[in-house]
């Protein structure tokens, strides 16, 4: 471990996300693997509780105690209107903890209550770094504001929204109060169903993927250049068993190497020998190759049957090459791939209201200028 390392305590009200999981997502249960992934790729979590009533969670307490999960006891009083004890315990541990372990730089708080608000400026003030991570639909809009970082669960990399996933077999969007929260929540089901094929566990297991991945979440956290070395610990803080040796590879800048040849990445030199820096190149090597083929099968569906919907272009890619993954280059998702080439002019995208999906459409030039309007008295011809 090195100084630069973030400390991470996590604090989690269980209750609140569980329940936001079942009822706003319709999900079976609360997976923890995503937020711990999460939290891999911003530092060093040395501290893992949760709080609730645990008689309620079983399955869900023997998930989280195979995640090393400290499980904190909050037994609710039968026959009586039930309280915040969980909330006001989970505080009182958490000022406890930051005033006991001076070296805890960030605090995690795994809830969307507004109650937790007053607790995020506290520990603002005493100088440490603070992240949430809730439900979308039942975070409270309070809350993320008052954070340094907030991770809406359903937009973690590894959830299955089935309940959008439902909601869209049935023809009927997700429910929202505003024009722009039915667009938003619209547009997700729109990436669920471009994303249904998702990758082979071989690809799961490529190399590229876990190293594209990780760096897309280093990138984003730490806003900055990434090391090999911090690079290699946010990959075996996924996952502890990772060994460059297993591909192949006698060290770990070997492996960047290789990478780099292949045109994922792009290395240069870092502040210490055998240290370099890692980044994402320009869209070259396999990387132009994929938008390339993006531009290409779109071109010709359209030429065919006119213009796709982003449900199933995926599929179509794959017909031509099977290997196809958009992870591969560091993308969370295909709708996420499909922006990238929108924005590098390969192909337009449009908002289908009526199949709550995009239109995807050959790159077309800009439209010509709309001619002057003739205005009295102007001199106009």
């Amino acid at each position: 471990m090195t100084s630069d390392d973030e400390r991470i305590a996590l604090f989690l009200d269980y209750e609140n996300l569980a329940i936001g999981a079942q009822e706003q997502l319709h999900l079976k249960e609360f997976n923890f693997r995503p937020v711990a992934d999460a939290l891999a790729e911003r530092g060093r979590v040395v501290v893992r509780r949760a709080y609730a009533d645990w008689s309620r969670f079983d399955e869900d307490r023997r998930m989280l105690t195979r995640h090393h999960v400290e499980l904190i006891e909050i037994p609710q009083r039968m026959g009586s209107v039930r309280k915040n004890a969980a909330d006001i315990k989970m505080a009182v541990d958490a000022i406890e903890l930051c005033f006991e372990r001076d070296y805890i730089t960030t605090f995690v708080l795994g809830t969307g209550d507004s109650d937790f608000t007053p607790l995020v400026h506290k520990l603002r003030e005493l100088n440490r770094r603070v992240i949430g991570v809730g439900v979308e639909a039942s975070t409270s809009a309070l809350l993320p504001p008052a954070c340094d970082e907030f991770l809406f669960y359903e937009r973690l990399k590894g959830i299955e929204p089935v309940a959008a996933k439902r909601a869209a077999g049935r023809g009927s969007r997700p429910a929202a109060t505003t024009p722009v929260e039915a667009r938003v929540a619209a547009e997700r089901v729109a990436e669920e169903r471009a994303d249904d094929e998702s990758p082979t566990r071989a690809e799961d297991a490529d190399l590229g993927v876990i190293v594209t991945q990780t760096l897309s979440g280093l990138e984003r956290s730490a806003g900055g250049p990434v090391l090999g070395s911090t690079l290699k610990r946010a990959i075996l803080r996924k996952d502890p068993t990772f060994s460059e040796t297993n591909y192949g590879f006698r060290g770990f800048v070997e492996l960047l190497r290789n990478l780099a040849e292949r045109g994922v990445i792009e290395l240069t030199p870092g502040p210490a020998k055998g240290d370099p820096e890692v980044a994402f190149g320009s869209a070259t090597g396999d990387e132009q190759e994929a938008f390339e083929l993006l531009g290409s099968v779109v071109e010709r569906l359209t030429n065919s049957s006119g213009p796709p919907h982003l449900s199933g272009l995926k599929t179509q890619l794959r017909k031509v090459q099977p290997d196809f993954s958009e992870k591969r280059f560091g993308f969370g998702g295909f709708l996420q791939f499909c922006k990238a080439g929108r924005a590098r002019g390969v192909i337009d995208m449009d908002w289908d209201d009526k199949a709550d999906d995009y239109i995807v459409r050959p790159a077309t030039a800009p439209p010509p200028a709309r001619p002057r309007q003739r205005i009295a008295g102007d001199g106009s011809p």
